[in-house]
């Protein structure tokens, strides 16, 4: 009987495509690029159009989710300011309150208000030593192309959560006028890049449906006035 002769070099191929398509299976496509970088901040520069923060207006409207279900809720800005150059959002550096978390979708106020304390202890965000979050603009890229027209640009800055500073990459829909900037984004952050381990699948094995899923989702509508 005579064996056909097997191409390994194709058979390897096959087989690192696969490979990348399960590990790519389930990944939100609202996943931001997390990385560590040296680059610095851009600094808002003499000459800049300021815009400051309306904190009223704006809006960080957080979900978290489970393997039994989800909580979402709202955090607010404390303070945010943005240089504009020619039109076009070039630095930008905003503070986090994450005092004011709350969470909206628990009607009932002893549940309510266990969930919120226990996010804000040591096992998730540590509020009482580490009261706010801040991000930074490294730099502001346009999207010269694409399908999705929810986003116009891609903003890469330095988040710090806790004592975590990790640079991430995300689009946004961006609009500037004489009077106001208006910025939306919706995007993921993997918490556990910043030590928020508690009951992430990754650190913890048995979880069973006390899991919590390791993305957390951030809903950003950001009004602001210019000076």
């Amino acid at each position: 009987m005579k064996y056909k002769k097997i191409n390994y070099s194709f058979l390897l191929v096959i087989l690192s495509l696969m490979s990348l398509i399960l590990i790519n299976c389930g990944k939100s496509d609202k996943e931001v690029k997390i990385t560590e970088t040296q680059e610095k901040v851009a600094e808002i520069k003499e000459g800049n159009k300021i815009y400051i923060v309306d904190l009223q207006e704006s809006s960080i409207q957080w979900i978290g989710k489970k393997v039994t279900g989800q909580h979402n809720g709202y955090i607010n800005f404390k303070s945010g300011e943005l240089g504009v150059e020619n039109n076009k959002l070039n630095a930008g550096k905003f503070t986090v309150d994450m005092n004011s978390i709350t969470c909206t979708d628990l009607k009932d106020e002893e549940s309510n208000s266990k969930l919120v304390g226990h996010l804000k202890s040591e096992d998730f965000f540590w509020v009482s030593k580490f009261p706010e979050s801040k991000f930074e603009i490294i730099n502001v890229n346009e999207i010269i192309e694409s399908n999705n027209k929810n986003y116009n640009f891609n903003i890469t800055g330095k988040l710090t959560i806790k004592d975590s500073t990790k640079t991430i990459t995300f689009p946004a829909y961006i609009v500037i006028d004489d009077a106001k900037l208006v910025a939306e984004a919706d995007f993921e952050i993997d918490r556990t890049e910043f030590g928020v381990k508690y009951g992430s699948g990754k650190f913890f094995q048995g979880l069973g449906d006390k899991m919590i899923k390791d993305n957390f989702n951030l809903i950003i509508k950001l009004i602001a006035k210019a000076k």
